[in-house]
C-alpha cells in the first residue's frame, strides 16, 4: 500500500515538474499531506478488534464496509483499497479547500493542474497556506472563502481512508458521502469539475436510498431520517439556486463603469433577500439562517451551490428515460462513454 503511494506521489511529481515547474513545491506539498495521513491511517479491522473503541463507532465502520459492497456490486462503482483504513482526526480538521470568484459575476477563479486539468478551487493540508492565499485573493478583488471538506477522493492515486469525522454522520449521510467518493474513483471528466460533482453528487444521494432500504428498511429510523434530511436539503437547495439565478441577471445589468460602492450595495441587497426568505421554506427541522444573516455570504457560496446542484435534473431525467430508473446501467454506460481521465 505504501509502494503504491510512494510510486504514485513520484509520477505526479514527474508529470508537475515536466508540466509546469511552478507547481512542484504545490503537488511536494500536496504529497507529503496526503502520505502523512496515509501513513497514521491504520487498518479498519485494528478498531474493530480494540475493545476501547466504541460500539457506535464500530457500527458505523461495519455500514461503511457494507456501503462499498452495495456500491460495487449493485451499483457497478469500480473497486479499490479505499475505505479499508481509518484515520483519526482527533477532532482536528486536516484539509480546507479555498475557493475564490468574481466579485461582480459568478464566475470562478480556475487553478490549473496535470491530469485532472482545470478545477474551481484549491485544496491544502496547511491550514495557514489556505488563509495566505485567501489573503492574496481577497486583495486582487476575489470574492473568498475557506471550507473544510468532509472527504475527498485522489482518482487512485493514494489509497483513500476512511476519516474519523466521518463517523459522526448519520447512516444515510454518510452511506450517500462514501458513494460520492466512489463514482469519482470510476467516472472522472478531465476539465469538466461541474459535470463531475453534480454526478457524483447525484448518484450519492440517490443510491443512499436504495442502500438504507436494502439494509435498514423502508420504514426504519434511518431511511425516514435520510428521507427528511434529504427532501430538506433539496428544497434548501433549489432555494439557493433561484438565488443564484437572480444574482446572476442583477450582475448583468452592472455596467464595468458603475460605482463599486453602488454594485455593492446592490449585490448585498440582493443576498441579504436570498438569505432572509430561507425562514419560508416549509422544512421537517427549521434551519437556523441567524449565521448567514450576520455575515452574508459571497459569491463563493452560490458558486458552490451551483458546482455541485445545478445538474441533478439532466442526471435525474436521463437516469428515467434511457435506463429506467437502473443505476447499474447508467453508470456502466457513464463509465462507457466517459473513460476515466
Amino acid at each position: 500500500m505504501l509502494k503504491k503511494a510512494i510510486w504514485s506521489l513520484v509520477i505526479v511529481l514527474s508529470i508537475l515538474i515536466a508540466w509546469n515547474g511552478s507547481l512542484v513545491y504545490y503537488g511536494i506539498r500536496q504529497g507529503i499531506g496526503q502520505l502523512e495521513i496515509i501513513w497514521n491511517a491504520r487498518p479498519v479491522a485494528e478498531f474493530m478488534e480494540d475493545p476501547s473503541f466504541p460500539d457506535s463507532l464500530k457500527s458505523k465502520l461495519r455500514l461503511i464496509e457494507d456501503v462499498r459492497k452495495f456500491a460495487i456490486d449493485s451499483l457497478g462503482l469500480k473497486d479499490t483499497e479505499n475505505y479499508k483504513t481509518l484515520y483519526d482526526q482527533k477532532n482536528k480538521e486536516v484539509m480546507w479547500v479555498v475557493q475564490a470568484c468574481e466579485p461582480f459575476a459568478l464566475v470562478p477563479k480556475q487553478w490549473h493542474f496535470p491530469v485532472v486539468g482545470s478545477v474551481p478551487y484549491k485544496g491544502f493540508f496547511n491550514k495557514t497556506k489556505a488563509l495566505d492565499l485567501r489573503k492574496e485573493l481577497e486583495t486582487e478583488g476575489y470574492d473568498v472563502s475557506v471550507r473544510n471538506p468532509g472527504g475527498w477522493s485522489t482518482l487512485g492515486w493514494f489509497t483513500d481512508p476512511i476519516l474519523s469525522g466521518m463517523l459522526d454522520r448519520t447512516e444515510g449521510d454518510l452511506a450517500s458521502l462514501i458513494i460520492h467518493e466512489m463514482v469519482h474513483a470510476t467516472v472522472f471528466v478531465k476539465d469538466d469539475v461541474d459535470f463531475n460533482e453534480n454526478l457524483a453528487d447525484f448518484i450519492g444521494d440517490t443510491a443512499a436510498y436504495d442502500f438504507l432500504r436494502y439494509r435498514f428498511g423502508p420504514s426504519s429510523k434511518e431511511y425516514m431520517t435520510y428521507l427528511h434530511q434529504d427532501q430538506d436539503y433539496r428544497k434548501y437547495t433549489k432555494h439557493i439556486l433561484r438565488g443564484t439565478r437572480s444574482l446572476d441577471s442583477l450582475y448583468q445589468t452592472m455596467k464595468v463603469d458603475d460605482p463599486f460602492d453602488q454594485k455593492q450595495q446592490q449585490k448585498d441587497s440582493m443576498i441579504s433577500k436570498i438569505i432572509s426568505t430561507i425562514d419560508t421554506l416549509q422544512l421537517f427541522e427549521k434551519r437556523n439562517s441567524a449565521s448567514l444573516k450576520k455575515r452574508l455570504p459571497n459569491n463563493t457560496f452560490f458558486m458552490s451551490y451551483r458546482l455541485y446542484k445545478s445538474k441533478q435534473n439532466i442526471f435525474e431525467e436521463e437516469l428515467d428515460r434511457k435506463f429506467r430508473g437502473d443505476m447499474r446501467a447508467y453508470v456502466r454506460y457513464l463509465s462507457e462513454q466517459y473513460p476515466f481521465l
